[in-house]
């Protein structure tokens, strides 16, 4: 169809200057393709089996990678590929709310634009804390809230990589604060939707269940890339058991937000997972902390005051012209804007934009 070749040709000339989301594109996923003629739905629990047009088996692979990259207790975990980020903080949320119905839900400014709308959805009472600079939780505001109401069973929304400035909330220290004012009943939530796929390569895990999470969400198609979006959430079992029911008609049991799940996602991911393996996820994430470096480093020769949290993959800037940020389809929030050295972009794009903001810093 004639509209549909307009729009690839659309698609594929904007995505040669798309560098301000978090979205990897050094993947190829034709070997895949063949399938895609088949209805594959994983429809419920992955861990229980039901009719045969699913790839559940391939699904308890992925569960069973991230269960042991984020420490998962061996006897006392589980998960399932979702549709994205959103969709894993949604089903957290969900769980520490059937735990803690009275539970008040803690998260900073910085946080994803998504959690105030699960949080409406599941009509859970919030107080919002305020953000450091850097975009990381203000930990003394949240000591503040929490021993204001101490009472209540507490709920925590950590950022492990914030939208903006990829700051990453330090589980640790929360803990601390938990201890501190003797908080008998608590869950905390993890939102590593980005930087949850590579900091435990860099021993950078703070955040994973041997650290207190309760629960972790992270968004697959960022870090590996994909067509489709999707995520996996992993959370321990004995949370999940409190809300399943079983459907006679599905012959499994309903666990997961959505009834009808795409296999092919979870196929996407499985196949990510062993074309890379960690070797590969390591050697990626490298390459982008180097680019992110150099970006860095040459803005800064040119006059553009750029910056990075520890182990980020996002370089922070001030605000550049309409016409860049047009360009090269920058996220900005305020005045300042950010590049994310994904996987896929390549040391010569990121020249040519460091070229596009010499040009601008000139022209002021």
């Amino acid at each position: 169809m004639e509209i549909l070749e307009q729009f690839h040709q659309k698609i594929s000339e904007r995505s040669k200057t798309y560098i301000g989301y978090p979205v990897a594109t050094d993947y190829d996923y034709s070997e895949l393709y063949p399938l895609m003629q088949y209805s594959i739905n994983n429809v419920g629990d992955p861990f229980i089996e039901s009719y045969d047009m699913h790839c559940k088996s391939f699904e308890r692979e992925v569960v069973s990678f991230y269960a042991e990259f984020f420490n998962a207790p061996a006897n006392n975990h589980w998960g399932y590929v979702t549709n994205g980020g959103s969709e894993g903080n949604l089903y957290a949320l969900y769980l520490a709310r059937e735990l803690y119905p009275n539970g008040i839900v803690y998260y900073s400014e910085a946080t994803h634009y998504s959690v105030q709308k699960n949080l409406h959805l599941l009509n859970m009472k919030s107080i919002v804390i305020r953000s450091q600079p850097n975009g990381e939780m203000d930990y003394e505001d949240l000591a503040q809230m929490i021993q204001l109401n101490r009472q209540q069973s507490v709920i925590i929304m950590a950022n492990i990589g914030t939208t903006m400035t990829e700051a990453k909330d330090s589980v640790p220290t929360i803990k601390e604060t938990l201890n501190k004012y003797a908080i008998k009943s608590s869950y905390i939530h993890c939102d590593a939707a980005l930087a949850g796929s590579y900091l435990p390569l860099l021993g950078a895990s703070d955040f994973d269940f041997a650290h207190g999470a309760d629960s972790i969400a992270i968004s697959g198609h960022k870090f590996f890339g994909s067509p489709i979006t999707n995520g996996v959430v992993l959370v321990k079992k004995s949370y999940k058991d409190r809300i399943g029911r079983s459907i006679n008609y599905i012959g499994t049991l309903d666990t997961t937000i959505t009834g009808s799940r795409s296999g092919m996602n979870a196929l996407i991911v499985w196949y990510a997972i062993k074309k890379w393996g960690r070797e590969g996820m390591l050697k990626r994430t490298m390459t982008s902390l180097e680019n992110a470096a150099h970006l860095r480093v040459h803005l800064n020769a040119i006059g553009v005051k750029a910056w990075s949290n520890p182990n980020a993959l996002t370089v922070v800037m001030p605000k550049p012209s309409d016409e860049i940020c047009n360009k090269w389809q920058l996220a900005t929030d305020n005045d300042i804007a950010h590049v994310i050295c994904m996987p896929g972009i390549s040391r010569k794009k990121l020249d040519e934009f460091i070229e596009d903001m010499k040009q601008s810093q000139t022209h002021r």
